[in-house]
């Protein structure tokens, strides 16, 4: 008996491609994703398109209820601020370890190097640069499951960040600094203090953006940054 498989790499081709229309806005949240409109957008049989939407809803790019017709996701405040939380608790407690061992990974340091580059270049979008940052720490631990875990959030964070910096409500400056000052602390094996500028650094993008999205910012929005005064 003939056996059909569908092409793994195709899958993983549409799902990437889609995933980058969101990011841009070209697939804007709310809006509908059919199996007949991704197999007619690139000419693919049916059942890949099926399978590339039931990934995207499984990575909750996008949500689908009671069986009904897939769509973007729409994030709001309560989105965004769960979202965020989740980083913290993560994030803070690997910068924890790594300050116990003083290790700064590198390729943390080129990533805030990067940011640093574009914002010299007037250049606010920051977005793929600022999450190699934060995800180059969480990989330095060297737990593949802690990797897998805070790589199920990927996506959301990109699409938070992406809809924060997009208004420049960010500024890089402000997150170059706080970057640095961070893995400063984390090379004097300073974890109370890692961990505290993390919380400050992500609090304030967290009540930024609920705000951006109709929600009421709380006041880690207009708290002034601590590293402020270092910044010449």
């Amino acid at each position: 008996m003939v056996r059909s498989v569908v092409v793994t790499s195709l899958i993983d081709a549409v799902v990437e491609d889609l995933k980058s229309q969101v990011l841009a806005a070209e697939l804007a949240p709310g809006s509908a994703l059919t199996e007949v409109k991704v197999a007619e957008r690139y000419d693919i049989a049916r059942s890949t398109a099926k399978a590339a939407i039931e990934r995207l809803v499984a990575e909750k790019v996008l949500i689908r209820n009671n069986h009904k017709t897939a769509r973007v996701v729409r994030l709001g405040p309560d989105d965004v601020r769960d979202i965020y939380r989740t980083r913290v608790y993560v994030e803070s407690e690997v910068l924890r370890r790594l300050a116990a061992r003083r290790e700064v990974p590198s390729a943390a340091r080129r990533a805030n190097s990067e940011i640093a580059a574009l914002w010299k270049e007037g250049v606010w979008d920051i977005v793929e640069p600022d999450m190699r940052f934060h995800t180059s720490l969480i990989d330095a631990l060297g737990s593949s499951r802690t990797s897998a875990m805070y790589g199920s959030l990927a996506f959301e964070v990109r699409l938070c960040m992406s809809q924060l910096q997009g208004s420049q409500r960010l500024s890089p400056e402000v997150i170059i600094a706080e970057h640095g000052r961070i893995l400063e602390h984390l090379e004097a094996g300073d974890a109370t203090a890692a961990a505290s500028l993390l919380d400050e650094h992500l609090g304030r993008a967290r009540e930024l953006l609920a705000g951006a999205l109709g929600g009421e910012p709380g006041p880690e929005a207009s708290r002034s940054p601590s590293v402020l005064s270092t910044i010449d």
